[in-house]
């Protein structure tokens, strides 16, 4: 009746899952024999039953092409399997707990398992999306015994067994002693989880075995743990032996015996010693310790050196330690090895701070700078160190330490490869280094001259390695090769020399500052040429928009005209004028010269003015007074003498009585002074802050 029953709900139920839920874990592991527990919880819903509504639950294999008898279920009259009857069974209430007890695991309870809940008429459902895998192992786990690490003779000892495998719904299992040394009263099976044995261990009862022994309630399911007593007594005859390889392990003579073995060789050391209980062996190096072996182990304990380093060399001591007392014995190792490591370190400058350079570095000094080299190598023996430049032995700079190399001054012929050696009986290792030498820059110019647009301006510098040039127009950065309407940026380099040019066609105005800054990486200069405004305040015309397209050939004409009268009159009043002989130096003191050639000016700079349309009158000097027609007042000489650095030959006719009538129905002049403001020596770096070195160019 049942059957039928349960095939129909099995393969016809279609309520909705998210009704039915259950939490189970998936998989659950025991090992043979054992107890275990798999918690559950059953989620169902409030239909077609009372509280009073009896709940059950059932637990199945899950086989094809249809389950059998469940494996556990708490309905009254309901049959089971035969294989899980009494060992499978569902613990807490029916209604909310789904949770199963399995005794004694046998190896084929190794399945997957479903459950089945039945509440009323309308809760009948197989959660057959929730499963759970049972794996039943062989039988591993064995108790565990305490046993101290010393049993002396005659002093009471009390040893421990336990078996860690506890469920409060799980049977407890039954613990009992076999041994020699367990008296008959203590040879009795206790039910617990835990034992203990109390004896008083005799001479004889070393080497003994003692068994403690774990008993579940199925049909010859145990499992044993053994452990075999000492009665000790201290280490002795500690021995040290040695082997090379696979060759047989030799005893080195003496008290403190004394090995030596090169790099590379394989190496083995074994250290024996004899104690009861079995000896704690160590090997250590130095005061670090290397190996240690089990009091339960073996009595030999060896350090394998597969590939012996440098680092390996020292003391090596092997100790043998238990309760009782310890004994050791020392061997020293030493390792021989060719030179190695070897690094140059490196103090510029007369620093203390020291650089390490690898081989093949390169280094950069800076010239005329100190330069320190000392070259040091691992090696055993010590390593003879020697210094060559280029090929060629250098002398050491401290005979008593030929490692080291000073260079006091650094030059520019002292660039190129250093090589540093070490050598000894087995072997040698070089390390090379690249030092070259370095300068910041060293600017020259810049320099401007008019052309037919506009103002063109050069600059030059040296460095090592080659700066790049690049301008300043006011606050604005030109770098790189530019060129539009109004300016022109072009730069070339050879060898430690870069030369810029930077051509002005339109845009110059009073105030404007045009700076040269040469830079590379170990510093920078400029120089800087200032546009100041004339005795007005009002900045000349002649660069701000070149030649205007509407003055022709005629007015050039008209102004060249003007010019060469101007000569003319120059000249006349130098032969009226005898100049007053300058002043003599006083003694001791060397004359001095008009312009010095470590500015960083070019000795002039010619500027041909815009030319511009001429107002009909002279303008005054003053409301009241006209200036003087002869043209001698202080004003026409000052005029005069700075007329003579614009002066220039131009084509045209020339000088007639119309000039004079010119010049004076000409209202002012446009011309260029070139100035040279506290000229200074020559710097090869401008300190940071200090303003630069430049020149004026002022227009009147």
């Amino acid at each position: 009746m049942f059957l039928p029953l349960f095939l129909a709900v099995l393969w016809g139920t279609s309520q909705a899952l998210d009704s039915f839920k259950l939490q189970v874990q998936e998989f659950v592991m025991v090992q043979e024999g054992l107890c275990v527990v798999v918690p559950c919880s059953v989620f169902y819903p409030s239909r077609g039953w009372s509280p009073t509504t009896p709940a059950y639950g059932f637990w199945f294999r899950d086989q094809t092409p249809k389950p059998s008898l469940p494996v556990a279920t708490n309905k009254p009259d309901q049959d089971v399997d035969t294989d899980t009857r009494g060992r499978f069974q569902l613990l807490g209430d029916p209604s909310e707990s789904c949770s199963l007890l399995i005794r004694e695991a046998h190896l084929e309870d190794s399945a997957l398992y479903f459950f089945r809940f039945e509440r009323g008429d309308y809760v009948k459902y197989n959660f057959m999306e929730y499963k759970f895998y049972l794996e039943v192992t062989a039988l591993t786990q064995k108790p565990e015994i305490y046993v101290p690490e010393i049993l002396q003779p005659g002093h009471q000892v009390t040893l421990f067994c336990t078996f860690n495998w506890i469920f409060d719904e799980c049977p407890v299992p039954t613990l009992s002693w076999i041994g020699n040394t367990v008296s008959p009263h203590k040879a009795s099976p206790r039910t617990s989880y835990f034992s203990e044995l109390t004896f008083t261990p005799r001479p004889q009862d070393h080497n003994t075995e003692l068994t403690c022994r774990v008993d579940f309630s199925g049909e010859g399911v145990s499992t044993e743990n053994t452990v075999q007593l000492s009665v000790a007594y201290a280490p002795k005859d500690l021995v040290i032996r040695v082997s090379h390889t696979d060759e047989p392990a030799l005893e080195p003579g003496g008290e403190s015996p004394h090995l030596e073995v090169q790099k590379g060789q394989s190496l083995r050391l074994l250290c024996t010693a004899d104690s009861l209980p079995l000896a704690t062996l160590s090997w250590t190096l130095q005061d670090r310790v290397l190996s240690w072996s089990h009091p339960l182990g073996s009595t030999t304990l060896e350090l394998a050196l597969p590939r012996v380093k440098a680092e390996d060399a020292g003391r090596y001591t092997c100790r043998a330690e238990n309760r009782l007392g310890f004994l050791s014995r020392s061997l020293d190792l030493s390792v021989l090895y060719a030179p190695e490591n070897l690094k140059v370190m490196v103090s510029q400058a007369n620093r203390t701070a020291l650089e390490n350079l690898e081989s093949g570095a390169s280094l950069q000094v800076l010239e005329g700078q100190s330069l320190r080299l000392l070259c040091v190598a691992h090696s055993n023996p010590r390593a003879q160190l020697s210094w060559a430049q280029r090929g060629r032995t250098v002398s050491p700079s401290q005979p008593s330490d030929s490692g080291v190399l000073e260079l006091p001054q650094i030059k520019t012929e002292q660039e190129g490869e250093f090589t540093c050696r070490a050598q000894n009986p087995l072997g040698s290792q070089n390390i090379s280094l690249s030092l070259s030498v370095v300068s910041p820059p060293q600017l020259l110019g810049p320099s401007c001259s008019q052309e037919d647009q506009g103002l063109r301006c050069n600059c030059s510098s040296r460095a090592q390695p080659a700066p790049s040039l690049r301008w300043w127009l006011g606050e604005g950065l030109l770098e790189g090769e530019l060129s539009n309407a109004s300016f022109e940026v072009s730069s070339s380099s050879a060898g430690p020399w870069a030369n810029g040019s930077l051509g002005l066609r339109e845009g110059l105005s009073s105030g404007l500052r045009l700076s040269c800054e040469a830079l590379n990486a170990h510093g920078a200069q400029s120089g800087s040429v200032l546009l100041l405004p004339d005795e007005k305040g009002l900045a000349s015309g002649a660069f701000s928009s070149g030649v205007s397209l509407g003055i022709g050939v005629t007015t050039l004409l008209f102004l060249c005209f003007i010019l060469i009268l101007v000569r003319a009159l120059r000249k006349k009043w130098t032969q009226a004028e005898v100049p007053a002989p300058a002043p003599a130096p006083a003694p001791g003191e060397a004359p001095r010269s008009g312009f010095s050639r470590r500015s960083t000016i070019l000795d002039y700079i010619n500027v041909i003015p815009k030319a511009g349309p001429l107002k009909q009158k002279a303008k005054s000097s003053s409301p009241s007074q006209p200036p003087p027609p002869d043209g001698h007042s202080p004003e026409a000489r000052k005029n005069q003498k700075e007329l003579h650095l614009v002066s220039h030959d131009c084509p045209g006719p020339k000088a007639s009585p119309q000039a004079s009538e010119a010049e004076n129905n000409q209202e002012e002049l446009h011309y260029a002074v070139l100035n040279f403001p506290g000229l200074r020596p020559w710097e090869t770096q401008r300190p940071k802050g200090a303003p630069p070195e430049y020149a004026e160019i002022q227009f009147h």
